[in-house]
């Protein structure tokens, strides 16, 4: 029990204060809160103060943001005053589970709380019950101006009111309640939207800026990629204002949480935008092209950027190890024109194969494809749909019927089958049900009834084995019949094979994957789906790995994954194969103006699926 001492002692006074905002009425009530702390003070013969505190536009919902307030309770700690004196309740908190629980630690320390105002000393018998209500009204009353405020930001939004203090790049501060465009900076804004929808990436971007002296908000010739993204995305130089791009957790924490890009609300602004719709718009897409969402180990999905990939074939080429093809430059040719190539990722990090063996390591998991030069991919691409879409059209109709015909007639084998088994289990459940009455009526002596349940029970076990293994045969299969209609469709499409390369645009539409079974053979699957999305068309081999691995996390553990690119990538039907000639191979080269070398050249040999 807390007991008051002599009302007639000195005592060491602490003076705590606080306004809540900056604003120039608050600070100049703040002002005359200070001099009325020392008229208060003055009017008590018995005080000493020895430490004053103030926090300056600060909120009351928590202590944890109030550092003055922090310091006074430790100071309390270690004993330098007895006394602590505030205006009000308010003033002190706005959270009744911090007031009772600091003013109790005060008590502990020794250390009295007096509430003005409200007449409160904390070390009276009933000071906690009036503090109790008194801080329930006060947390009462922050929570009426949360809503208020929420209230006033909506109408805020619908009015198109600009926030900030409008220190902004390509902006000069706000000037009767709109932005006023600053030619310098917009300049520097402009190139920056520039150089990015013509292809460079945000290190580029930096480098550029520093090259032209460019400065940025603060009069600085320093960029970051950071900064750089931050212009990128803000809508505010396309002439509109975000909002929702944050919210608070509750009226007491008031912790900010930041809201997915999604959920941005963007409000058409009175100001005049520095760059057009139409190419923030460009921008905006081409970033979020660049950008893959991961999820972490701690469950939180993040986004990251990834480099626009330097050729479609680094998108498409897969090698038999599983890793990804990069692009290199083979050589330069005399003209002054670079010849690329492509290698495996994997045998491109690793030791090599040579140095392994000469040092007596094992060089059993190491690639040993070799690089492709372009011009050969070109050449196979080429042959591909000459032979699909012209020589051969006919004949790849012929092997996709094939195909249904042979997956529609396994299909009907494999569900009789699992009917038959289905039957079995059926009567053996049936015959241990019967087992189980026969010998609860007595009719068989317990001994007989677990031998020859013990048998059906066996028996149930290896039918489920079998209807299992069948299962997952048929998982193997392919999920549907193909769809021919689409299939002709498909290859009813004009494509221009004429030129001695296939266009991009069509190789990304007709072509999933090419994977380098060896250094001769190569499996081309083609994409003769009716609906695969566009962005799994232009997906590399590392992000189709990536997509899979999430179709299994998606389905769960043991889940069964059925997805379109799943089924295409792990079902793929071979069509026909070919091999590309020598002669074949020299002829080409004399039309793209390459030199042949014919005693290096081995023929190809290429498979097409579907």
């Amino acid at each position: 029990m807390f007991e008051r001492l002599d009302a007639g002692r000195i005592r060491q006074v602490a003076i705590y204060g606080r306004v809540s905002t900056e604003h120039e009425a608050q600070l100049s009530a703040f002002a005359n809160q200070q001099k009325w702390y020392e008229e208060i003070a003055a009017q008590h013969k018995d005080w000493l103060i020895v430490g004053r505190y103030y926090d300056e536009g600060i909120t009351g919902t928590s202590v944890e943001k109030r550092p003055s307030f922090m310091r006074m309770l430790e100071d309390a700690r270690q004993g330098k005053f007895d006394l602590v004196i505030t205006r009000e309740v308010c003033r002190f908190a706005r959270n009744t589970v911090d007031t009772l629980t600091i003013t109790r630690e005060l008590k502990r320390a020794g250390v009295e709380v007096y509430f003005i105002r409200d007449n409160i000393w904390t070390m009276d018998s009933d000071g906690e019950l009036r503090l109790s209500l008194m801080a329930t009204l006060a947390q009462e009353e922050s929570r009426k101006i949360s809503e208020r405020v929420l209230a006033g930001q909506r109408i805020s939004r619908k009015n198109g009111t600009l926030y900030g203090n409008g220190n902004i790049l390509g902006y000069d501060d706000l000037v009767d309640g709109n932005y006023v465009i600053n030619a310098q900076q917009a300049y520097t804004v402009r190139k920056i939207f520039e150089l990015y929808v013509g292809g460079m990436g945000y290190k580029q971007i930096c480098a550029e800026l520093t090259r032209m002296g460019c400065e940025n908000a603060h009069g600085e010739v320093k960029w970051s990629v950071e900064r750089i993204g931050r212009i990128l995305r803000n809508a505010t130089y396309k002439g509109y204002i975000g909002y929702n791009k944050s919210c608070s957790d509750g009226f007491l924490t008031q912790k900010r949480v930041n809201h997915r890009e999604e959920d941005f609300v963007y409000v058409k602004g009175k100001f005049e935008p520095i760059v057009s719709e139409e190419l923030w718009d460009r921008c905006e897409a081409l970033r979020r092209k660049k950008s893959t969402p991961l999820t972490g180990p701690d469950g939180k999905t993040r986004k990251f950027m990834r480099k626009e990939p330097q050729s479609v074939w680094t998108e498409k080429l897969r090698c038999s190890c599983g890793s990804a093809f990069r692009r290199f430059v083979w050589r330069t040719n005399a003209d002054g024109r670079k010849a690329y190539g492509f290698e495996c990722y994997r045998q491109k990090r690793q030791v090599s194969r040579r140095y392994l063996e000469a040092h007596g390591l094992d060089a059993s998991t190491v690639c040993h494809s070799k690089s492709i030069p372009a011009w050969q991919i070109d050449l196979m691409a080429r042959t591909v749909f000459r032979r699909v879409w012209g020589q051969q059209k006919e004949a790849v109709l012929m092997a996709c019927r094939m195909i249904e015909q042979c997956a529609a007639q396994s299909g009907d084998n494999t569900a009789a089958l699992l009917k038959a088994l289905e039957k079995q289990q059926a009567q053996l459940m049936k015959k241990q049900e019967g087992l189980r009455e026969m010998c609860a009526l007595g009719m068989i002596s317990r001994e007989v009834f677990l031998q020859d349940n013990g048998k059906a029970a066996q028996e149930l076990a290896e039918l489920q084995k079998k209807v299992e293994d069948l299962q997952a045969q048929s998982a193997e299969m392919p999920v549907s019949a193909l769809d021919m209609k689409q299939i002709r469709q498909t290859l009813d499409q004009w494509v221009d094979f004429s030129g001695t390369a296939i266009a991009e645009e069509v190789i990304r539409q007709f072509i999933l994957q090419v994977v380098v079974v060896d250094d001769d053979t190569f499996n081309w699957t083609l994409n003769f789906a009716r609906d695969m999305p566009a962005d799994q068309q232009r997906m590399s081999p590392s992000a189709i790995a990536l997509q899979l691995y999430r179709d299994q996390q998606s389905a769960g553990q043991d889940g069964e994954i059925d997805t379109q690119l799943s089924r295409h990538i792990t079902n793929p039907q071979p069509l026909l194969t070919f091999t590309i000639t020598r002669e074949e191979a020299r002829d080409y080269c004399q039309e793209i103006g390459l030199k042949f070398f014919g005693k290096k050249w081995r023929d190809k040999t290429i498979i097409v699926s579907i």
